[in-house]
């Protein structure tokens, strides 16, 4: 057995029911599940890992709940650098037919190196493209080695330009197949254990590139094997018209209509969804990733979080893809969210204000509620040793510490002091601590440069 010791924060914020801040606070976990949360001198003093908290926030680590890993390698692609959505995926589809299986599995540690290292501990990789022999195997493996708790979507794309979908008829695969593979991978991978590192999830792309019968099939086939759901939904302006156009509904109708609603679905973005789908998803306890850098940079919109919270829909934090960012630091992304919401929605001391708790809530609880775990998301007895330390010593937090709680939205926090998975240090004195981070960067960098310009 092993024990881990976290001792002396400045403030433990639990994210408990209670929504407890410990001063002088410790926590003390035994084979990765966390035995006792507390003030310092009512915990035990040693163990046989100590980390030494003084002079941080510690509090859980951060959940992502949208990503596309293997984006790391396109981005700020100029030709894409001024696009909306349809426009922005169309210049790059033609590069990302070329990506092979070390690319997606370089690409996957880099994006889960910078997750890491800016307080994310739990994360989704939505992968919907798989040319040249990548399988999403080659992400799975590289999570491994990395240590990060890890949600791995099965995306897939099946109707292609000839038939009026998006993407190039060249990145489609035939939907028995998917299915198919879908099993395989649940079968291989899945682990619905608590404390569970790896998990698989049923993720065909969006309504633009799916079938409805894909939709419908892999919504049976999730519930069959008791795996979640996800999928890209009324993310901009187009997005809303090509499902009018074609499905004749509106994005929230379709996803009811295909069984895509429920507590084990959750849908990235919901940027332009309505009062009905608010309402629906408020039913259903359908959950919602949302991604305000994405959303920001591709010029979709704000997303209506503040009345998706009011209605009691599950919402989480993702940085999303990294070529629509461009960035993967999960704590940039929670400031991000605070603000859009305050331009969006204000006053700030109004009804619609979100505040710094709130969107640190949304990026531990929140996710972790959105991708079906209970484990996750909170510091208390029974739950993972899944936690961060933010250093308050910093050149970002200095003057900051009157409250060094909102200080880490507030403020601009590079990257965190330490990070432990499942009672394991993976990020130690701000370094990671599992992988070569130069090597894996001048590696990433190289096969991004074979990747763009062959």
């Amino acid at each position: 057995m092993s024990t881990l010791l976290v001792r002396r924060a400045r403030v433990v914020v639990t994210m408990d029911d209670a929504r407890r801040e410990i001063a002088d606070g410790s926590v003390f976990a035994r084979d990765g599940v966390i035995e006792a949360v507390g003030p310092g001198a009512g915990l035990p003093a040693t163990a046989d890992v100590v980390i030494d908290a003084r002079d941080h926030v510690v509090l859980p680590g951060l959940v992502n709940t949208h990503h596309h890993f293997y984006q790391t390698l396109t981005r700020a692609v100029p030709a894409a650098q001024d696009a909306e959505l349809f426009g922005w995926l169309k210049t790059l589809y033609p590069i990302w037919a070329r990506l092979t299986p070390e690319m997606a599995y370089v690409s996957t540690q880099t994006a889960m190196a910078e997750l890491l290292l800016s307080g994310c501990t739990t994360t989704s990789d939505h992968l919907y493209l798989y040319p040249n022999g990548v399988r999403l195997d080659d992400t799975i493996e590289a999570a491994r080695e990395v240590g990060m708790r890890f949600h791995a979507a099965r995306g897939a794309m099946s109707v292609g330009e000839s038939k009026g979908g998006l993407p190039p008829d060249a990145l489609v695969e035939d939907e028995a197949a998917i299915l198919a593979d879908t099993e395989r991978l649940i079968e291989r991978w899945h682990d619905p254990a608590r404390f569970a590192m790896t998990r698989i999830v049923v993720a065909p792309c969006s309504p633009f590139s799916v079938g409805r019968e894909l939709m419908r099939d892999a919504a049976l086939l999730a519930r069959e094997r008791g795996v979640s759901l996800h999928t890209h939904l009324a993310e901009n302006d187009h997005d809303v018209a090509y499902t009018r156009e074609h499905f004749g509904c509106t994005p929230a109708e379709y996803a009811e209509g295909l069984g895509w609603v429920g507590p084990d679905v959750w849908h990235a973005h919901c940027v332009k969804l309505d009062a009905a789908g608010i309402e629906l998803f408020s039913r259903t306890g359908t959950g919602v990733a949302h991604c305000p850098g994405s959303n920001m940079r591709l010029a979709s919109g704000t997303g209506p979080i503040r009345a998706l919270r009011d209605a009691g829909v599950p919402v989480g934090l993702a940085v999303d893809g990294s070529a629509s960012n461009d960035s993967g630091h999960l704590l940039g992304e929670a400031r991000l969210a605070l603000l859009l919401q305050r331009v969006a929605h204000g006053p700030v001391d109004g009804p619609k204000a979100m505040t710094a708790r709130e969107v640190l809530e949304i990026a531990t609880r929140g996710g972790a509620r959105v991708l079906g775990r209970d484990d996750i998301g909170v510091l208390a007895p029974g739950m993972a040793a899944d936690l961060i330390g933010v250093p308050l010593d910093g050149i970002g937090m200095a003057g900051g510490q009157h409250d060094p709680v909102a200080a880490l939205v507030f403020c601009h926090v590079p990257k965190v002091g330490f990070g432990v998975v499942a009672g394991r240090v993976v990020v130690r004195d701000g370094e990671l601590a599992t992988v070569d981070l130069p090597r894996l960067v001048e590696r990433h960098d190289r096969l991004a440069r074979e990747l763009v310009a062959p």
